[in-house]
C-alpha cells in the first residue's frame, strides 16, 4: 500500500495501453512488451531546456523522464532508458511531489517523457498534484504509437501534446521500430489529439498552454518517406499543429546493424524538406540549423529528482 491507495488497482489485468495490445497482466506484476511491470519507474526529473522554444522557454520545461517504451526504435538515442536499464521504482505520491517540487523551481509545464506505459499512474498522480494546486500544463511527450481509445483518456488532463510522426512507409516502420502499423495508428491518434487538445495557444511569454507540436526526425536517406510524412499529415490536420522538423539524426551504437544508419543527414535532403514543407503550405514550424548531430540532446539519466 503507498499513499493511501493499492497502486495495483491501477494497472490493467490484460494490458492494451499501446497498439501493441500485449495483454500482460501488469496489475499482477508482469512485464509487458514494453519492458514495464507492476511498479512505476523514473530515471530523471529536472528542468531542460532542449525542447522546442515554446515548451522550454526561458525558465526550463519540468522534465520526466519514465523508463522503458512501447516502440523501442533501433536508432533510439535514449536506449539505456527505453529498454530499461535506467530508472528507479517511484510511487504514485512520490511523483506527484515530484510535480510540485518542478513548479517549485520554475518550471513551465510538466513534460512527460515516454508517459504511456505508466499512464493509469501518472493520471492519478497528477490528481494528487492537483488537489495541492499545482497548476502547469501537462505536457505528453510521446513516440505518437497511441491509441486513440488511450487519447481520449488523458482529455481531462494533457493540454499539451508534443509528438513524433515518425514514418509513413509500414515498411520504414517494421523495420526501426517492428510496428508496420505505425502510420495508420499514429494518424488515427494525432486526429484524436487535435480534436482534444484544440487551439495552439501561448500565454504573454510565448509559452505554450495548449495545443500540438509534430515532431518529425529526418532519416539519412529516407527523404522521400519524409515527404510522404507531412504530406500525410497536412491533409488530415493542415496548419492546426506545429510542425518540428529535425535533423539531429545521430548514428547510436544500438543500430550498428543497419549500415544505412550509420551516417547524418546531409545538409542538402534536409533543406530539400524545408522546402517542401513551405511549398505544402506549412505556416507554423521549427527547423533547426548548424550540424546539430554533434549536439547533446540526451541528458543525463542519473535519478536527478527523483
Amino acid at each position: 500500500m503507498k499513499d493511501g491507495i493499492q497502486e495495483s488497482v491501477l494497472l490493467p489485468r490484460a494490458c492494451s495501453l499501446c497498439p501493441r495490445r500485449c495483454g500482460a497482466d501488469r496489475a499482477a506484476g508482469d512485464e509487458g512488451l514494453c519492458g514495464a511491470d507492476g511498479t512505476l519507474r523514473v530515471a530523471r526529473a529536472a528542468l531542460h531546456h532542449g525542447e522546442e522554444p515554446p515548451i522550454s522557454g526561458t525558465q526550463g520545461s519540468g522534465t520526466i523522464f519514465f523508463s522503458n517504451c512501447p516502440l523501442r526504435c533501433v536508432y533510439c538515442q535514449n536506449e539505456a532508458l527505453s529498454s530499461g536499464r535506467l530508472g528507479e521504482e517511484v510511487s504514485v505520491e512520490r511523483l506527484a511531489q515530484i510535480c510540485e517540487e518542478l513548479m517549485r523551481q520554475g518550471a513551465h509545464n510538466i513534460n512527460l517523457v515516454t508517459p504511456t506505459q505508466y499512464a493509469p499512474q501518472i493520471a492519478r498522480a497528477v490528481a494528487l498534484a492537483r488537489r495541492r494546486k499545482m497548476t502547469l500544463p501537462i505536457v505528453y511527450n510521446t513516440s505518437g504509437y497511441e491509441t486513440t481509445d488511450a487519447i481520449r483518456m488523458l482529455s481531462d488532463w494533457v493540454a499539451i501534446y508534443l509528438t513524433d510522426f515518425k514514418y509513413a512507409s509500414p515498411e520504414l516502420a517494421a523495420r526501426y521500430s517492428n510496428a508496420p502499423d505505425y502510420p495508420r495508428v499514429a494518424l488515427s491518434a494525432l486526429e484524436a489529439m487535435v480534436e482534444q487538445a484544440g487551439a495552439y495557444t501561448l500565454d504573454d511569454q510565448g509559452i505554450l498552454q495548449t495545443g500540438i507540436i509534430v515532431r518529425h526526425l529526418l532519416l539519412p536517406g529516407q527523404l522521400k518517406d519524409s515527404k510522404a510524412v507531412l504530406r500525410l499529415i497536412f491533409n488530415s490536420v493542415g496548419n492546426r499543429v506545429c510542425y518540428s522538423l529535425m535533423n539531429q539524426y545521430t548514428p547510436m551504437p544500438n543500430a550498428a546493424r543497419f549500415l544505412e544508419l550509420q551516417t547524418t543527414v546531409k545538409e542538402n535532403e534536409y533543406d530539400a524538406l524545408v522546402n517542401f514543407a513551405l511549398d505544402l503550405g506549412i505556416t507554423n514550424s521549427f527547423m533547426q540549423e548548424g550540424d546539430t548531430a554533434q549536439e547533446s540532446f540526451i541528458p543525463n539519466f542519473d535519478l536527478t529528482g527523483v
